[in-house]
């Protein structure tokens, strides 16, 4: 694996074009920041620190670095006897959607963090999944919705919590993870920010689907008792470009009935959401407050940073460390590799992948 040094920021890579890429796309723009600087000399400074870094034009033009993206769309008590065929398919269907924006975002060249974005929307809009347009209901019987994105370069993040009418929280969690000074915005104070920023904004009752609106009526009339589904719930994307960087997001509609301005994991970043390019990006679903607790997300890289444990090894830990907490749920990882895990300790989670070669895969059930 190469790693490069420049100016105090490392970039690891698994491909030595992609670094070249990176440099060209990132390093060289960063330096038209310095006064005085034209573009000619400023490629040949670039063409300078590429061959001592060891690359040479020709050769670098005829690669280009691997990429890969990893989503969810929720973990769970999932039968497959009792989920007829046509809705097995119907969830097959949004995520090989989902799988598909992303890869062509990172095809056409696109970093790590605008995949995660288009693709984390994409599951936004299916009224499938517990976010967005599919949000569950809260207690006083409206859709609040939580989201985070974190990148694994810099370890920049943005997050929102308890929104009710920003119709892509994931675009509002970029929003402050780019203009803002904070990481974390909440309730009306998010919603003024997003209207700031010229995103899209709707009624709540946008979000309002027959399905959750039956799901919540059945809890509040105690028709029966509270169950794993109403506690789960949350859509996940990962995504390594071609430049070697890591981006996470995720984004929620929380747990069914949740009251008192609950806020789950999601939007909490190291509980729900974690990306660094020296260690992984993780995005998890499940019932927040062991998420929270456990602080999972962080746990999966801790365990790689401290310990030197494998992606592989790390997930297994962190999800033993939920078990034993009593937690239920999983989370997706991916690391600067390319190597990937998507461990769960419930009967089923939404969940795919796919990688430059066109390899491709979307499940539902425990194997």
């Amino acid at each position: 694996m190469w790693i490069l040094h420049l100016q105090h920021h490392s970039l690891k890579t698994p491909h030595k074009g992609a670094a070249f890429f990176f440099l060209q796309r990132n390093a060289y723009l960063s330096l038209q920041k310095h006064e005085g600087m034209k573009g000619g000399s400023l490629r040949v400074w670039l063409a300078v620190g590429l061959l001592a870094l060891g690359f040479h034009p020709g050769e670098a033009a005829g690669q280009q670095g691997t990429w890969c993206l990893v989503i969810h769309g929720g973990a769970g008590v999932m039968e497959r006897e009792k989920m007829p065929p046509e809705r097995q398919q119907a969830y097959l269907r949004d995520l090989d959607r989902a799988l598909t924006t992303g890869d062509s975002v990172l095809r056409h060249g696109g970093t790590a963090l605008e995949a995660v974005e288009a693709t984390v929307m994409v599951l936004e809009n299916s009224p499938l999944f517990n976010a967005g347009r599919g949000a569950v209901f809260s207690w006083e019987g409206k859709n609040e919705l939580d989201a985070s994105v974190m990148e694994g370069a810099s370890r920049k993040a943005g997050a929102v919590a308890g929104v009710t009418t920003i119709r892509h929280p994931i675009r509002a969690a970029r929003a402050v993870m780019e203009h803002s000074p904070h990481v974390l915005l909440s309730g009306r104070g998010a919603e003024i920010f997003a209207r700031e920023q010229g995103l899209e904004r709707v009624n709540n009752r946008y979000f309002h689907t027959r399905e959750r609106k039956a799901q919540l009526r059945s809890l509040k009339k105690k028709t029966r008792e509270r169950e794993s589904r109403d506690n789960h719930g949350t859509v996940g994307c990962l995504a390594l470009d071609r430049y070697g960087n890591l981006c996470a997001g995720t984004s929620t509609g929380g747990m069914t009935g949740k009251r008192y301005g609950r806020i789950g994991d999601t939007p909490l970043i190291g509980a729900g959401t974690w990306a660094d390019n020296a260690t992984c990006a993780v995005s998890c679903t499940g019932h927040g407050e062991f998420f929270i607790r456990g602080n999972i997300a962080r746990e999966v890289a801790a365990l790689m940073e401290y310990k030197g444990k494998t992606l592989q090894d790390a997930s297994a830990g962190a999800l033993e460390k939920l078990t034993t907490m009593g937690g239920t749920g999983g989370f997706i990882a991916l690391d600067a590799r390319g190597n990937l895990a998507m461990p769960f300790n419930t009967s089923g989670m939404f969940r795919g992948y796919i990688r430059s070669t066109g390899e491709k895969e979307t499940a539902i059930f425990a194997p």
